[in-house]
């Protein structure tokens, strides 16, 4: 992800019915500073969210790695965002599949964990493709998030 990318991300951030389960939309100052934070990631940890983008080049979205306190214990997820109009296509099971195999080879994490709005059964069904379950919530944000977890080693 790079600020060539600003347009790409500034739409699926901005589109509402993406980021239903969000607080809100992201503006395209949000957009730009959640591709620094993923460059900030690739430094630190030599990962975060990847662009998606189909076999001829087209944008589908964003999937990636990223360290998040869940009930203030770091714990390695797995987030995707994908365009409105290309969801149900598998494009997030896809990409989030490849992303626990990169977690399985890449890091020193013990498990994987999806965070989800408690409403939203499209990511749910995501996560249990790759052999998640439910471990709990996370009651740490402005509504309970779901949690789904699998070993990775």
């Amino acid at each position: 992800m790079a600020e060539s990318d600003l347009e790409e991300i500034s739409s699926l951030l901005g589109d509402p019915v993406v980021m239903r389960y969000y607080p809100a939309p992201k503006t395209r100052e949000e957009a730009s500073r959640w591709i620094s934070w993923n460059q900030d990631n690739y430094a630190i940890y030599g990962f975060g969210l990847w662009i998606i983008e189909t076999k001829a080049g087209d944008f589908v979205g964003d999937c990636g790695l990223t360290w998040q306190q869940v009930n203030g214990v770091p714990r390695l997820e797995v987030g995707y965002h994908v365009r409105s109009e290309l969801q149900g296509r598998g494009y997030a099971t896809e990409a989030a599949g490849a992303c626990l195999e990169f977690a399985r080879t890449s890091t020193d994490a013990d498990a994987l964990v999806a965070i989800l709005h408690p409403e939203n059964r499209a990511s749910e069904r995501v996560a249990e493709k790759l052999g998640m379950t439910r471990v709990g919530d996370d009651r740490g944000g402005s509504f309970p998030r779901r949690v789904l977890s699998v070993s990775i080693h």
